[in-house]
């Protein structure tokens, strides 16, 4: 079947890939409509998950946004393999996303308001922590307490890298005592999460913003719902781990739609004072 759609597809003169389905309302959409709306459904509003790079140019001031600690690169310390071996796997990632690991944080402006900034990256092993991840974290902190500036963290996780074990859980405690050296230094830090957002980044940093910030649907928990179900077969209510959810039980401050997070970060910068 997927066979012959190609060939109809290719037969009718039409380039693959110029539509795309909508994984929450089933339209058919014109990709370049997609990409023209922020990477969001036109028809329902459902976002689609995007780079961290695709993430700062929409966040970031044209033009704006330096980036720091690029060369940090992954190392493989416990020699670990599964279906095949981390190393082998940190190339195959680091070829698809072109970066060197699963964030990207620099300094930058938004709406002219100059900030330290974080991002996951979902396209590099669903954006999973490993060390260079918490390490490039802790550095966005620090250097945000350095130089005064107010720390956006962009969540889109799937949790701690397993293939990096301990080293990976880690990360959380460290990026953890960073936020709290930063709180008493005065700072301001707001954790914006996306879809999803799970595991041990729930867990520590993502959860510890002044202002937590997610986008609208967006799976946020520890466990998901798979998990749980196959540990203690128990089925999650509809609409459970998501960010409206959250917001109503008081774990998220707003649930904000994507078009309007530039000004919705821009106004708490300033109602901050920083």
């Amino acid at each position: 079947m997927a066979e012959s759609t190609a060939v109809s597809v290719e037969r009718s003169g039409i380039p693959a890939g110029l539509w795309m389905r909508c994984p929450s309302c089933g339209a058919m959409l014109f990709r370049r409509a997609v990409e023209d709306n922020l990477h969001v459904c036109p028809e329902c509003s459902h976002h689609f998950r995007i780079s961290a790079r695709e993430r700062i140019r929409q966040l970031c001031d044209e033009n704006s946004f330096e980036e720091r600690w690029a060369d940090l690169t992954p190392t493989d310390p416990l020699g670990f393999s599964d279906k095949k071996s981390y190393a082998d796997r940190l190339a195959a990632e680091q070829l698809k996303a072109g970066t060197r690991d699963a964030l990207v944080s620099g300094r930058g402006f938004i709406k002219g308001r100059p900030l330290m900034l974080a991002v996951m990256d979902p396209t590099f092993m669903m954006g999973s922590m490993g060390s260079v991840v918490g390490e490039k974290i802790t550095r966005a902190i620090e250097a945000a307490v350095d130089e005064s500036l107010p720390l956006v963290i962009v969540s889109c996780s799937g949790g701690a890298r397993m293939q990096e074990s301990t080293l990976s859980l880690m990360q959380m405690a460290k990026t953890s005592a960073a936020l709290a050296r930063l709180d008493d230094a005065g700072g301001l830090f707001i954790s914006v999460l996306a879809d999803p957002t799970t595991g041990g980044v729930t867990a520590s940093f993502a959860m510890l913003g002044d202002f937590i910030i997610a986008e609208p649907k967006a799976l946020i928990g520890f466990a998901g719902p798979r998990t749980i179900w196959n540990t203690i077969k128990v089925e999650l209510p509809d609409g459970f781990q998501r960010s409206e959810f959250l917001k109503q039980k008081g774990f998220v401050d707003f649930v904000v739609d994507r078009k309007d997070l530039r000004s919705e970060l821009a106004r708490l910068i300033d109602y901050c004072g920083k």
